[in-house]
């Protein structure tokens, strides 16, 4: 075959995305060249996005070169590219996905561990993308968000010289880069918590559709599973008629066979982002349920009960609020502590402190407990993360997910072999702890109790929140579900009581106040 031609921008970035392409058609037997080409999006650099009018700022000249015939073939950012390919192109290959996750850099100075994502109160957060600006005040809204231009070592330097007190990339392009972050606090926002652009961290490569030959030899570079995900994405976007401007994120993953989507969506750069998480066996109509799922004509509850209390500011509360949506907040126990002196002796060689619950971080830590440096934390969802944050400690081990089986299993590879200590309720069902290995030396420590409230009056909410085994004790002593009530579970263990009592039941993906917002906007109300 001859040799081809490789359209490119000239960034830093673009070069290896280019040359990362030339690399891959080598090994296939391919030769290639690379012609740089300036974009819309290169040449102005004084306006957000945003403003400029149209779609491709970054592609429209490179495609207008491929269909000229000066280029054979264009490589893209895949997130860059308007959902509508030109008349006569085609994107023929998708290479394996980069990781999708945001990094968020902060200067050493700006940090505070003890705040969501490490930033200090009020901080200056340099992007230029409307999708990271809405999540990111719908997790922390004390932030100021201001406009960040330029390419990845242009940001940099521009945090370097310390016009922000962080800024955010994606993951993608600084691994690709192998840029030193080492001057930088660097913090990775997973993909549930700010949800990327459609495609993001992957590449797309672009041909003439005429160009059969080139297409067939660029399937040995296709990945058919990055490219079924990246679909679902685009597709979303294109039913939403969103440019890159949108404040849309969609993010798919397969796993174990299914297809696991979330999706934030807002209205502008301030608005409250909607969120949705959605797990399908098959990608047929995924895109068009998804999008069904934020119409604006869908019947949404009046009043949603959850046992606990919620805060007025919390995350939780404010997505409800959006929708004008009730929130009866209870806690249908009371804990109290059952250790009030704790012996030093059994943590001093703890290699891992692990928390499944907020209320366990808690009672520990009001114990004062000696730790030896070497010691990390492990948590169960993000809430106990929160919690572990506000007393000056980053978990080393996060469990993502609302299946507390899978979080068993990773955690167990993790600290395997070592010692590990288990703060807990007295009741715990000690899921975790069956799934360690025997080289793994436990040390159990019960430090604080539930106690059922006596009297718990029934709610008539569409939807109701359970966030534990002991609140669906004493929610169901004395009452019961009103026909055409909804349930969601926190977790499995929670899950399991309703699976005793036949009661069908939502699992959030992630146990915390934004994977039960994306459960409760899941539900359909009739």
């Amino acid at each position: 075959m001859k040799k081809v031609i490789i359209g490119t921008r000239g960034s830093d970035l673009a070069l290896w995305q280019a040359n990362y392409t030339k690399d891959r058609l080598a090994e296939i037997g391919i030769e290639a060249e690379l012609k740089i080409i300036k974009t819309q999006g290169d040449k102005i650099l004084n306006l957000r996005l945003d403003k400029l009018e149209g779609k491709g700022f970054f592609t429209k000249e490179l495609e207008e070169e491929l269909l000229n015939g000066s280029i054979d073939l264009a490589v893209h950012s895949h997130k860059d590219l308007p959902t509508v390919n030109p008349t006569g192109l085609i994107i023929a290959a998708v290479p394996e996905r980069e990781d999708p996750s945001e990094l968020l850099l902060i200067l050493k100075d700006c940090v505070d561990i003890k705040q969501k994502l490490s930033l200090k109160k009020g901080a200056m957060v340099g992007t230029s993308s409307n999708r990271r600006k809405a999540q990111l005040l719908s997790l922390r809204p004390d932030l100021n968000i201001d406009d960040l231009r330029g390419n990845v070592p242009t940001r940099i330097q521009k945090l370097r010289d310390e016009n922000y007190d962080a800024i955010v990339l994606a993951k993608a392009g600084v691994n690709r880069l192998n840029l030193d972050l080492s001057e930088f606090h660097v913090e990775v926002i997973d993909t549930t918590e700010v949800v990327p652009a459609p495609a993001q961290g992957a590449l797309a490569i672009q041909i003439r559709e005429n160009d059969t030959e080139l297409f067939n030899e660029l399937q040995k570079i296709h990945n058919k599973a990055t490219a079924q995900e990246i679909e679902v994405e685009r597709k979303v976007l294109n039913l939403f008629e969103g440019g890159c401007h949108m404040p849309l994120g969609c993010y798919c993953k397969q796993e174990d066979g299914q297809f696991e989507v979330w999706t934030s969506k807002a209205n502008d750069d301030e608005d409250f982002p909607d969120r949705l998480f959605l797990r399908e066996a098959s990608t047929e109509g995924l895109a068009e349920k998804i999008v069904a799922k934020f119409a604006s004509e869908r019947k949404k509850p009046n009043k949603v009960f959850i046992s606990r209390e919620v805060g007025e500011n919390s995350y939780f509360r404010r997505a409800l609020a959006k929708h004008h949506i009730e929130i009866d907040d209870r806690s249908l126990i009371r804990t109290t502590p059952i250790v009030h002196v704790l012996d030093d002796f059994f943590l001093k060689n703890a290699d891992w402190i692990v928390f499944s619950s907020r209320n366990s971080v808690e009672y520990f830590f009001q114990l004062n407990p000696v730790l030896p440096k070497k010691v990390k934390y492990a948590v169960v969802g993000r809430g106990s993360e929160d919690s572990l944050r506000k007393v000056g400690h980053l978990a080393d081990f996060v469990g993502e997910g609302g299946d507390i089986l899978e979080v068993a299993e990773e955690l167990a590879k993790v600290v395997d072999g070592q010692t590990v200590v288990f703060p807990r309720a007295q009741d715990s069902l000690l899921t975790m702890q069956t799934y360690l290995t025997e080289s793994t030396k436990i040390i159990d420590l019960p430090i604080y109790e539930t106690v059922l409230l006596d009297e718990v009056e029934e709610t008539e909410a569409e939807i109701l929140v359970f966030t534990s085994p002991s609140n669906v004790n004493a929610y169901f002593a004395e009452n019961l579900l009103i026909p055409g009530q909804k349930v969601i579970a926190i977790g499995n263990s929670t899950g399991k009581k309703f699976d005793e009592m036949g009661v069908s039941y939502e699992l959030p993906y992630s146990p915390d106040e934004i994977g039960l917002a994306e459960a409760v906007f899941g539900i359909e109300i009739k």
